[in-house]
């Protein structure tokens, strides 16, 4: 049986880039059904005893298989949302936003890849929020790392994650309304270009380096 992750922080310890009634509506409600939705059907599905991971892999929908649906949403937006929660840390000054992003606050080889790849940490910024804006309907947007070490921006539909393409899930943006209504209405690119300022650095070079 899966339980819902626990926040490494206050509720409103994100605040004002994501408001402590949003985290109650996303972690308590959105994920809690995510969680309970994937525990009623495990029970015979032949996924019993695998991890969230190997649980999406082996359920997702790939060419030439049918996949199990049910099974890969659920089991997909609980990983993404894990992910997704524990990117984040403590605004430094609750009624402000933190820290400005500068390269020097990432440091070390995600960086140089980045700039390697892109540039520049501006330019991959940019990229990053266009592909999360130009998704279309509810989603993820991804950074991803390739076994050689090589970056991509994934846009993934629904529960998607990069794993199932053999990609291992660096950083993401969620992109379904429930993630930011409350507090953006519709102003999706508002709320894309708020979240850097709230990201903990350590843990995404940390999925990145391994």
């Amino acid at each position: 049986m899966f339980k819902i992750i626990d926040l490494p922080y206050a509720a409103d310890a994100l605040e004002p880039v994501i408001s402590a009634k949003t985290l109650s509506f996303h972690h308590g409600k959105h994920l809690q059904a995510y969680v309970d939705n994937l525990n009623k059907l495990l029970p015979g599905s032949g996924f019993e005893g695998m991890t969230l991971e190997e649980i999406v892999v082996s359920s997702a929908v790939m060419p030439g298989s049918t996949g199990h649906p049910a099974i890969f949403n659920n089991a997909g937006q609980i990983l993404n949302h894990n992910l997704y929660f524990t990117q984040f840390r403590p605004s430094v000054i609750p009624d402000q936003i933190g820290d400005p992003v500068t390269p020097d606050l990432i440091g070390g080889p995600l960086l140089t890849q980045i700039e390697t790849q892109w540039g520049s940490f501006d330019a991959f910024k940019a990229d990053f929020e266009a592909k999360g804006t130009g998704l279309f309907g509810s989603g993820w947007v991804w950074l991803a790392g390739a076994p050689n070490g090589t970056l991509t921006i994934t846009q993934e539909p629904g529960a998607g994650n990069p794993l199932t393409s053999g990609l291992t899930p660096i950083l993401t943006f969620d992109v379904w309304e429930h993630a930011y209504y409350l507090d953006y209405q519709n102003r999706r690119a508002s709320h894309l270009s708020a979240l850097w300022q709230i990201l903990n650095w350590a843990e995404i070079k940390h999925r990145y380096q391994g």
